[in-house]
């Protein structure tokens, strides 16, 4: 019980991660407990549902970011994704990564839509995170058409993706995306292996925002990433940040925050990636303990509050 009172309040409230912390959690879960793995589209690969997002990582110890990231290891997180724009997380996920490097799936983006640009991210990506490949790089990000035509015109970032991926640099090819409109013409444009985009019960149900994008990536068989899953709601103006690696408000109600993630989970999702707060992403490792898939009561109830919630993204 205390174990559950202590990632409780530090999850949904201001309370610090310590390393004791970490090295005790999950400790009193089932003996049986195995993070489940699923298949990333037609890749061959296998993910574990939860992923670990490193810009959790960011500013906190060295000795703080070894723990997190074995802890995670030994509970079947093999899902570690991080980018250049993260602050220092790729610093601190390289050292701490390498001794499970090559059983891990480790994805990478850029947030350049130039060539060069791109070239030099991934560059310095593989120096930082102490890698010779990736299994995954994706184009950051996208926002807009004008994004999308840009990375794919001529001496745009596609280029480099495509020819390291030649190269051996990059094993698959993804993106992720906050539009519509964006995600859309990207998988046109290109057989992505995977898209990484926000899966929100109230975008979903009152933004219009993931039902299409979900659709046309289940139907080209792409291994879909989910983002946001316990997003609630945005900031509003002069609200300060639950966190500082997150922009949002997230779920703070544990039941709620439980639903919202088997919403996610329950489609045809390979991975969710929880919030870039330390304590969220051990809560939906905790989560994972007693997974069912969501009933009609629980959607029900989320139904009705997405009702009256604004969404972080909307179609407009």
């Amino acid at each position: 019980m205390k174990r559950r009172i202590f990632i409780r309040n530090s999850a949904l409230g201001t309370l610090a991660l310590t390393i004791p912390a970490i090295r005790s959690f999950g400790t009193n879960f089932s003996p049986d407990y195995s993070l489940p793995k699923r298949a990333l589209g037609k890749t061959g690969e296998k993910l574990s549902v939860i992923g670990f997002g490193a810009i959790m990582l960011n500013d906190n110890p060295q000795d703080f970011a070894n723990e997190l990231v074995a802890r995670a290891y030994d509970l079947g997180v093999n899902y570690y994704d991080v980018a250049p724009n993260y602050g220092n997380a790729q610093e601190k996920l390289g050292p701490a990564l390498k001794p499970y490097r090559k059983n891990c799936f480790l994805a990478c983006k850029t947030h350049e839509r130039g060539a060069e640009g791109a070239q030099k991210n991934l560059d310095d990506s593989l120096k930082k995170l102490e890698t010779d490949y990736f299994d995954l790089y994706q184009l950051h990000a996208l926002s807009s058409v004008e994004q999308v035509n840009q990375a794919f015109g001529q001496g745009g970032a596609m280029e480099t993706v495509v020819k390291a991926k030649k190269e051996g640099k990059i094993k698959h090819i993804g993106f992720s995306a906050h539009s519509v409109e964006a995600s859309l013409l990207a998988m046109k444009n290109y057989d992505f292996d995977s898209i990484l985009f926000p899966v929100n019960f109230a975008c979903w149900h009152t933004g219009d925002f993931g039902p299409q994008v979900y659709a046309e990536a289940e139907k080209r068989g792409m291994g879909i990433l989910a983002l946001k899953a316990m997003a609630l709601t945005p900031l509003e103006q002069g609200e300060a940040k639950f966190d500082k690696n997150v922009w949002y408000r997230p779920i703070q109600d544990e039941e709620i925050m439980k639903m919202a993630l088997k919403f996610t989970l329950s489609k045809n999702i390979t991975s969710a990636v929880p919030p870039g707060k330390n304590t969220l992403f051990l809560k939906a490792l905790e989560f994972m303990n007693e997974f069912e898939p969501i009933s009609g009561e629980e959607t029900n109830k989320l139904l009705a509050l997405a009702k009256t919630t604004k969404p972080i993204f909307m179609h407009a």
